[in-house]
């Protein structure tokens, strides 16, 4: 009867313990991941776009009959002496329209920037004109009380101009300011030399005055000046020359 009890125990105890587990681990908790900071990431690089010379109008900023440049563009040409943008604006293809001096005039620039050395434009002498200065009624004047004209010597230098100092007519023989060679850039003398009626003149002018633009030269060597300087312009304004954007212009 003892043994009989000692083998349920037995097996009571074999069944309890058979339908225990053993507990489970708790699971991790998964690991917190701080979201990137707006400030720490990375923007992309912003990439500067090259400031350089702009275009050189092509076409009258305003309707009218006399066809002139954008203001703020012709702003930027008279602050400083642009030799070889005046050559391209007396060529054929340039649409603004040319102005011709009706008295001996001194060299004036109200736009702040400089003039050539030659302080005083000839009677009859050609320009283009760029910007009309409109008559104003309150303040100080600095043109005629009809208004005037900004406009662009062929050295490149600029002029202010009262309306009675200047006309649209065509005189018999036009008059022009000397090319200022020694300024011109290499792109653009390049051009002329390679148009041969201008390397013609151009070697016997060098051969003459001995390659000097200023000082004491001969009268041959002035003759030779002046027809050097007259065929770029016809060059020019017969269309058998054209000339491409120069390098140096604002």
């Amino acid at each position: 009867m003892r043994a009989l009890s000692l083998t349920i125990l037995a097996l009571s105890l074999s069944a309890c313990g058979g339908s225990s587990k053993a507990p489970e681990a708790p699971a991790a908790e998964p690991e917190s991941v701080e979201p990137e900071s707006a400030e720490t990431s990375e923007e992309p690089e912003k990439v500067e776009e090259a400031s350089g010379p702009g275009a050189i109008p092509t076409s009258c900023h305003r309707d009218g009959p006399v066809c002139t440049a954008d203001p703020k563009w012709v702003k930027k040409l008279c602050a400083d002496l642009y030799p070889d943008v005046a050559l391209y604006l007396f060529q054929k293809s340039s649409p603004f329209t040319h102005g011709y001096i009706t008295r001996k005039t001194k060299a004036v620039n109200a736009s702040g920037g400089v003039t050539s050395g030659d302080e005083w434009l000839a009677f009859d002498e050609e320009v283009v004109l760029l910007y009309h200065r409109a008559p104003n009624a309150n303040g100080i004047q600095v043109s005629g009380a009809e208004g005037g004209y900004d406009a662009i010597r062929l050295d490149g230098s600029c002029v202010t101009l009262d309306s009675n100092e200047v006309t649209l007519n065509v005189p018999p023989k036009a008059k022009y300011a000397t090319i200022a060679w020694r300024y011109l850039g290499d792109d653009t003398e390049q051009q002329l030399k390679a148009h041969r009626p201008i390397f013609e003149a151009y070697v016997a002018r060098k051969k003459e005055c001995k390659g000097a633009f200023s000082g004491e030269v001969s009268k041959k060597c002035v003759d030779l000046d002046a027809k050097l300087n007259q065929k770029v312009v016809s060059s020019l304004k017969d269309g058998s020359l054209v000339l491409e954007p120069p390098a140096k212009r604002p």
